[in-house]
């Protein structure tokens, strides 16, 4: 069965030209548009789509509020076209605060330069989302603490929780299994959805957390120091941009820059190298924890969380070699269950734990 989408945008040629690359794939069907905010809620209760795709800056009513009332009336997976600049990385995070499920770069340039390959990435995040578990779940909105009253929480874009439908049972390991370890580093790899999971995980650990921490979230280059920014303020341990040469420390977590590979060498120091045009993901999170697995060997706890795709797998595998610990999120709690599916398959995982819980078992696990 083709997947039903609408597309949302002012923009009458952008609206055209999206429409026509997805009417190409005889597996999606264009079943509506709408040129704003309150046209996009309108279409979305009326025609049900399987996936929307959504602009951020229309008349009458912005993306966001858009997406925000979408998944609080008929709960739908949106892809967000953004601007590759700071102000567009802040707004696609507000977007998947508020419930979207992932994003694509909005370039016209490239739609008339590299007709082929947009429509190839396009509709191949139509499928993706449109397979996602967030049609059934509210937006994962996370909780911000301050240091001075830790017990109050407010949530980022939340929206009441939508029903959701039995899913089939994961493997959960409980709290009493975590292996508590002097671990030299804590890596977290992660994809679609990750954004707003790393988010939940990160503000759930105590400015002490004593252990240094790599993130790598397939990203791309314009919006990873808008995220670190983000996670910094939100976070009670640091959070910023990798550059060469940052020396790994405790309650510091350093994230991966957008189209370049991070490395880890013995010393603790970060390399950052370009991104290799062989690889499909800039950053790579096989390339950190295979480098992580030879300058740590079994002092490294790893997370594999949400995400398209398969990387995290080989790079998991070494890891296991040397003796350290993986963890994968469970399919419940994903956005896109490929990446922690990947690691659970191959049977690489030590424990598998829904998104909500690995934070409180990351800070018992770290000693």
């Amino acid at each position: 069965m083709a997947v039903k989408v609408l597309v949302v945008d002012d923009s009458g040629f952008f609206r055209r030209r999206v429409s026509e690359i997805l009417s190409a794939d005889p597996n999606i069907q264009v079943i509506g548009t709408a040129t704003n905010g309150r046209e996009a809620i309108d279409q979305a209760i009326a025609l049900k789509p399987d996936v929307i795709t959504m602009d951020y800056e229309m008349p009458m009513m912005d993306g966001i509020t858009a997406v925000r009332n979408i998944m609080q009336r008929c709960p739908t997976p949106v892809l967000m076209f953004s601007s590759l600049t700071h102000e567009g990385a802040r707004v696609t995070l507000d977007a998947l605060d508020a419930g979207a499920v992932d994003f694509l770069p909005k370039n016209f340039e490239d739609i008339s330069r590299n007709p082929e390959k947009v429509k190839q990435m396009l509709c191949e995040k139509v499928h993706s989302i449109a397979r996602s578990n967030r049609r059934y779940s509210s937006p994962v909105s996370a909780p911000t603490q301050t240091a001075s009253s830790p017990s109050q929480a407010a949530h980022v874009g939340s929206a009441p929780a939508a029903p959701r439908p039995p899913m089939p049972a994961a493997p959960v390991a409980n709290a009493a299994a975590v292996k508590r370890k002097a671990y030299r580093l804590v890596a977290i790899g992660t994809s679609t959805g990750g954004p707003v999971a790393l988010q939940r995980v990160l503000t759930q650990l105590p400015a002490n957390f004593p252990a240094p921490i790599v993130l790598i979230q397939h990203m791309p280059a314009a919006f990873t120091k808008a995220f670190a920014e983000r996670l910094d303020k939100l976070c009670r341990i640091s959070v910023k941009e990798a550059e060469d040469g940052d020396l790994l420390r405790p309650g510091l977590a350093l994230l991966a820059p957008g189209g370049k590979q991070m490395m880890i060498d013995q010393r603790g120091a970060v390399k950052i190298l370009p991104g290799d045009e062989r690889l499909n993901y800039k950053p790579c999170v096989d390339i950190t924890f295979g480098s992580a697995a030879k300058s740590f060997n079994d002092k490294v706890l790893a997370l594999v969380l949400t995400g398209m795709g398969a990387d995290g797998r080989e790079g998991a595998r070494l890891l296991k070699q040397c003796g350290s610990q993986v963890w994968a999120q469970d399919e419940a709690s994903c956005v896109i269950y490929g990446m922690p599916m990947a690691v659970v398959k191959a049977d690489l995982a030590d424990a598998v734990y829904s998104l909500d819980d690995i934070g409180k078992h990351l800070a018992e696990a770290c000693i």
